[in-house]
């Protein structure tokens, strides 16, 4: 949301921006978080009886406002600072940092036992005007300062860190943002990452993004990324999907899947700055389904919407949020009350995952062996193929897949695909070639149609 003590930088699209994180909740002597007891009356205590958070975005200067606090202290058990974590924020001069604003965001958050999602440690957005005099190496090593400092100042008390925010762009390419962190080099991400794990090695870290919550070319090269990075041991442990809606980008009917897809790779998934412009029922389904998204994922732990009464929202004329100008309930909270408790989707989930195909044992000399993880969906697929290595170091590799009829791949990574239709051969790069006897090495494409079952491996 729009914080009007604050400068402001946003981008659109699709009608859909990307939220800024707001977190803080109790003032002194208000009320604690309901008890699970309660569950069919409250947001965080309904969520909390299946294992999750229900969160908002809150911003500090507004707790004087009793409306808005008596709200925050009663329906949620989760946080996120909207502008108080941010590097403009913690750090206005270089090596200079303060937290007086997040320290009362998360001392009383965690005084009521709520969690903090804390947002964001590198993003190309809200960075203090000192970077602009910075690029390459200088600013590569002020960002890592800077996740450093931060996370290591809240080591254990944050719950997830959005460690990295909104680097991708749109569009149809499926690449990076240009950005004066992208300028520094292609492994900024990773380097951010690893070291906020060191910073705060208990805290689920996180990448967060906006319209990437269906399949889409974007969301698409966020799970490459993630594939990757787990792949390669990288720690990530969570995916943010910030869920902007509105009637030109409403909730797209892959929600579910998009979320479970991503699941499927070993990371949470959180719903982290949901909205949804509209009124009456239609807004009120709107949620509801999204709710009931989360729940049908067994590791989407956790949703945070963007504000609290629709006044608060950063998109305030669209009356986007859970309860009105005056704190009164809407349609909305109803219905994403009653998904809650509900406690699982009424509605069957749109895909299935079946399991990953086995082949022949690795031969006990030499060669290969290749298995195939799907996640198939309607009209599309991702299919993880693990090469693993016989009684011999591979010094090079390649895998052949047949696919079905109809079906084609469109994008590839870890390999070097020939062809994309029918039978389609997959040859290791430079960096996965060698692989120790016994020891395994992945590879990863997308396509349309229906997904392979099965591959074989040849030693090169």
């Amino acid at each position: 949301m729009i914080d009007p003590h604050r400068p402001q930088r946003r981008r659109r699209v699709l009608a859909v921006a990307t939220g800024l994180t707001a977190g803080l909740l109790a003032t002194a002597g208000a009320l604690t978080v309901a008890s699970t007891a309660d569950a069919a009356t409250t947001l965080g205590a309904s969520a909390a009886a299946t294992g999750r958070y229900f969160g908002t975005a809150v911003a500090a200067y507004k707790l004087s406002d009793s409306t808005y606090s008596n709200i925050l202290n009663t329906e949620f058990n989760s946080v996120t600072p909207e502008n108080e974590m941010k590097w403009d924020a913690t750090e206005p001069s270089q090596g200079n940092f303060t937290y007086s604003s997040a320290d009362q965001i998360v001392n009383r958050a965690r005084a009521q036992g709520m969690k903090v999602r804390g947002h964001a440690l590198a993003w190309h957005q809200q960075q203090p005007g000192w970077t602009s005099n910075l690029s390459g190496t200088a600013l590569r090593n002020a960002m890592l300062n800077h996740v450093t400092q931060v996370a290591t100042y809240y080591r254990g008390k944050i719950d997830s860190w959005d460690v990295v925010n909104e680097a991708f762009a749109d569009g149809g390419g499926g690449g990076r943002r240009d950005s004066n962190l992208q300028r520094t080099g292609n492994d900024w991400i990773e380097a951010a990452f690893r070291a906020a794990r060191t910073a705060d090695p208990a805290a689920k870290l996180c990448y967060n993004d906006y319209n990437t919550d269906g399949q889409n070319a974007k969301s698409n090269a966020v799970y490459a990324m993630v594939q990757d990075f787990k792949s390669r041991g990288v720690p990530i442990d969570c995916v943010g999907f910030q869920s902007h809606f509105n009637a030109q980008s409403p909730l797209p009917s892959d929600y579910q899947a998009n979320l479970q897809r991503f699941a499927n790779l070993g990371v949470d998934v959180q719903i982290t700055e949901l909205d949804i412009e509209g009124s009456g029922s239609t807004q009120a389904n709107s949620y509801a389904s999204a709710v009931r998204a989360c729940l049908a994922v067994t590791r989407c732990n956790g949703i945070t919407v963007w504000g609290i009464r629709d006044s608060d929202s950063w998109r305030a004329s669209g009356t986007p949020l859970l309860f009105d100008n005056s704190g009164n309930k809407k349609a909305a909270y109803t219905s994403a009350l009653a998904a809650l408790n509900n406690g699982q989707p009424t509605d069957p989930p749109p895909t299935t995952t079946p399991p990953p195909a086995t082949t022949t044992p690795p031969p006990s000399g030499s060669g290969c062996t290749a298995t195939v993880s799907l996640n198939q969906w309607n009209g599309g697929f991702v299919a993880t193929v693990r090469v693993t290595a016989g009684g011999n170091q591979l010094t090079g590799w390649s895998a052949g897949l047949t696919l079905p009829s109809g079906a084609a791949v469109t994008n590839t990574w870890n390999a070097q695909a020939s062809g994309s239709s029918g039978t389609v051969n997959f040859a290791n790069v430079a960096y996965n070639g060698t692989v120790n006897a016994g020891a395994s090495t992945e590879f990863g494409f997308q396509g349309t149609g229906t997904g392979p079952g099965t591959a074989s491996c040849t030693a090169r």
